[in-house]
């Protein structure tokens, strides 16, 4: 004889059972620390991928002596070579703008610069390579990239099917390490961190609740979960979230960090040209920063915040900058940057506390 249950009895019966296996689960075992056995190994596209990078970086770097020329040659080469290369690993949106980028970087090198209205090509100032709007393309090529590829590139990572290896690239492609220095330090560590990671120990006062150390013990309550198996995909998938917003936090407070210099620089009686041109190389990494988030996926940021911070940051993202007018006419271009300030506080609920702690860079403060 055919029994039939009423659909209550079934959702009940399914319930009990569910419930059993939460309560069965055993909860995560997480280490102390993180296991590096196989990390190099591992991430050995990822480290690739960043040493040429780095190539990238340096060669547009080369434009900040005076008369010394960058070969467009050159950036494109590091952009496109490898496999896989720079470019196939940027944002689709960030990789269609930096051809125009590094066209422009290289004709303003090997020339002179003084802020105003736009003559020219732009030119080095004071060390560094301005263009003619007063903006430092290198930061686009270096601080942009931060976002649109390496925060780009943990997104497709996290995609796919997460094995142990990939956990390794993650942290590779984060800029850190299995052994979390939490400084950039190479005159103190074998392994000092590079890159966001860098920046995100810059902002960590070290007292175990900073950005850097919470993204570490993040990375190691991953890694244990993708070794624990599918039960436990659950707290994989909060390690990673987790993950990417702290890295996204790390900029945005660093973002700040430039800022406040910024204006202290620029607000000045009578700064110098280096004063102006320091200025101006710190608020072209924050322009940096918050360009290469435009477009990326499953950020807290919206595209349309990240519009409105360019704009007020003189660069809005489909029009002509006007970098130089924050150092040509200071008292009515400088409240914009505090506006942003501003802005990037009520995005991200940073405490007051948390605002006057980004103002220094902690690795420098503890000589760490």
């Amino acid at each position: 004889m055919k029994i039939t249950l009423p659909l209550f009895a079934v959702l009940f019966v399914v319930s009990v059972f569910t419930a059993c296996d939460d309560k069965d689960k055993t909860p995560l075992d997480i280490p102390s620390a993180y296991d590096g056995t196989a990390f190099e190994t591992n991430a050995a596209t990822q480290i690739g991928v960043l040493s040429r990078f780095t190539s990238l970086v340096n060669e547009a770097k080369k434009g900040r002596a005076t008369g010394q020329t960058v070969s467009l040659d050159s950036l494109n080469y590091w952009y496109t070579a490898g496999n896989p290369t720079l470019q196939s690993l940027t944002s689709v949106y960030y990789s269609g703008k930096t051809p125009e980028w590094t066209a422009q970087l290289a004709l303003a090198s090997g020339n002179t610069y003084t802020p105003g209205v736009p003559t020219g090509n732009g030119g080095a100032y004071s060390g560094y390579l301005f263009d003619a709007n007063g903006l430092e393309l290198e930061q686009l090529l270096d601080k942009g990239h931060y976002g649109a590829l390496l925060f780009h590139h943990f997104n497709e990572l996290t995609s796919g099917t997460i094995t142990e290896a990939t956990v390794d690239q993650m942290l590779a492609i984060f800029g850190a390490n299995p052994t979390f220095p939490n400084s950039y330090q190479a005159n103190l560590h074998a392994q000092p961190d590079k890159l966001i990671a860098n920046y995100a120990a810059r902002r960590d006062k070290n007292d175990g609740k900073g950005f850097y150390t919470n993204i570490r013990d993040q990375f190691i309550k991953l890694q244990a979960a993708v070794k624990a198996g599918p039960d436990y995909n659950e707290e994989r998938d909060e390690a990673i979230a987790e993950i990417r917003l702290l890295w996204e936090k790390a900029n945005a407070a660093t973002i700040i960090n430039y800022l406040y210099a910024v204006i202290s620089k620029l607000s000045a009686t009578n700064p110098t040209d280096a004063d102006i041109a320091s200025a101006l190389h710190s608020y072209g990494e924050t322009v940096g920063f918050t360009h290469g988030f435009r477009t990326l996926e499953n950020k807290k940021i919206t595209d349309t915040e990240i519009d409105e911070l360019l704009t007020l940051l003189n660069t809005p993202a489909n029009g002509t900058p006007t970098s130089y007018k924050f150092a040509t006419d200071p008292v009515n271009e400088l409240p914009k940057l505090t506006q942003v300030i501003s802005r990037l506080k009520s995005i991200y609920g940073f405490s007051d506390q948390e605002m006057e702690d980004f103002k220094k860079n902690w690795v420098s403060e503890q000589n760490r």
